[in-house]
């Protein structure tokens, strides 16, 4: 429950920064333009609000043909009680408010209907703009602080382990990845999983010796899914700290020793130790390890949960890392390569969503919350909160009806013919975009329901 909650909360801080930052765009660029905005609310508010504040009203200032400007003083901020999105209303655009009265009155000079489309069309475009500049600024903010830290494919002696379904296809624990499709593979890249599975065929070192290359099947990514995730470096089994009163304690063991073999099982990394453990639970078994340059053999008794009693040391403390630092300026160059990757893969990815497969795949805010780490990380949260900007910027700009990209598609439209649409066709466009996204919003949800019942059901 507490995870759950984490990830919750995590969940929404993210989404009202994106969407602050999103309506914001739109809002400062109408302001710009002279355009009253007349609401400006983070979330959703039918029938009342948690929260809003009306700016106290002075005298309007006139502009050059004697009429009154806008102000920001003619916006009412709020906060809603729908945690789905938010908005801004801007006066005299056909949107989701349906505001059938203002569009049937003569238009005011400082309405979005009549300013020049070109306008209009920045101010379609400002949401979009200000989520990709606002993810740039994120993956900027963590190369700066954080720097890219990562453990080169080739000092990880014992290599990775894979999922069941990497497994099926051919790889084997302990491979070291080389190339996806002849390109070679690093992990300072951080798509560099993705490109593994997005390839045709990927190349492996087998055994230190044996170069292997390996066909991914079509579509492998959602073989994946219930395995929820492909590789992990697998980490050679270190002990950090042994628990006072343990089995591991009990048979002599200390800092730094490295658990080799289990009886005659030898354990490369954890998982290979997990499972011999548990297959002597309760049973006093032979424990090899290696300490300072000799190897030598010790009895314990792990518990009837096939535990020890120490912990792990880190990955960073047992592989050689290295660590990437940038200087401020440095660190521009490297959040705009991060953010512009980042785009081109999730773009590439979205190939997948018109399958069968790809379609079952899709969730809501169940599978989003899922990103997020159980237990709070300034670092993951960024990464995490950079990634969903450059989605929402992405999935706004699609030329679907009540989505930005809808707008900004009938703008277009005006601008290369010349002829401005009918209201009555940007209404029925807008009603049809409602409807369509309500619906997949339906099913995307649905999907995480469904799959959090077979999860309890399994």
């Amino acid at each position: 429950m507490e995870s759950f909650l984490m990830k919750a909360l995590q969940l929404i801080v993210s989404l009202a920064l994106l969407v602050i930052i999103h309506e914001f765009g739109h809002y400062i660029i109408a302001r710009s333009f002279g355009i009253k905005v007349e609401k400006f609310y983070l979330f959703f508010n039918p029938w009342f609000s948690i929260a809003k504040w009306h700016p106290k009203k002075k005298e309007p200032k006139l502009d050059k043909n004697g009429n009154p400007k806008a102000s920001w003083r003619d916006t009412e901020y709020g906060i809603g009680w729908v945690p789905l999105g938010g908005y801004v209303k801007i006066a005299g655009m056909i949107d989701e408010s349906m505001d059938k009265e203002q569009m049937a009155r003569p238009a005011e000079p400082w309405e979005f209907r009549s300013k020049p489309a070109y306008q209009r069309l920045l101010v379609m475009l400002g949401g979009v703009i200000f989520n990709f500049v606002l993810a740039i600024i994120i993956y900027t903010g963590i190369a700066f602080y954080w720097g890219n830290k990562y453990v080169p494919l080739d000092k990880a002696y014992e290599g990775m382990e894979f999922a069941p379904e990497a497994l099926a296809v051919g790889f084997r624990n302990g491979d070291i990845p080389l190339k996806a499709d002849g390109e070679p593979l690093s992990s300072a890249d951080n798509n560099f999983i993705y490109r593994m599975i997005d390839s045709k065929t990927v190349t492996v070192l087998r055994n230190h010796t044996d170069t292997v290359d390996i066909a991914i099947p079509e579509n492998f990514v959602f073989k994946l899914q219930k395995d929820k995730g492909f590789m992990q470096f697998r980490v050679p089994v270190y002990v950090d700290k042994v628990v006072a009163g343990g089995a591991a304690a009990a048979a002599g063991m200390e800092e730094g020793d490295h658990i080799v073999v289990i009886d005659t099982v030898r354990t490369p990394g954890f998982t290979e130790l997990t499972e011999a453990l548990v297959r002597y639970a309760g049973k006093p078994v032979a424990v090899t390890v290696e300490r300072n340059g000799r190897t030598m053999t010790m009895n314990a008794t792990p518990s009837e949960g096939g535990k020890l009693g120490f912990q792990l040391k880190k990955i960073t403390d047992v592989y050689p890392t290295v660590t990437e630092r940038y200087t401020f300026f440095g660190s521009m160059p490297k959040g705009w390569e991060i953010g512009t990757s980042t785009l081109g893969t999730y773009v590439s990815s979205l190939k997948f969503v018109f399958t069968k497969d790809g379609a079952q795949s899709i969730g809501g805010f169940g599978a989003i919350g899922d990103m997020f780490p159980a237990k709070w990380s300034w670092y993951s949260f960024w990464q995490i909160t950079a990634f969903l900007s450059v989605v929402l910027a992405f999935m706004n700009i699609l030329p679907i009806p009540a989505l930005d990209g809808g707008h900004v598609m009938f703008l277009l439209w005006e601008i290369v013919t010349r002829r401005k649409p009918s209201e009555k066709v940007l209404e029925y466009a807008q009603i049809a975009g409602m409807c369509f996204l309500l619906l997949l919003l339906v099913y995307a949800n649905g999907n995480d329901l469904w799959r959090a019942v077979q999860g309890w059901l399994n």
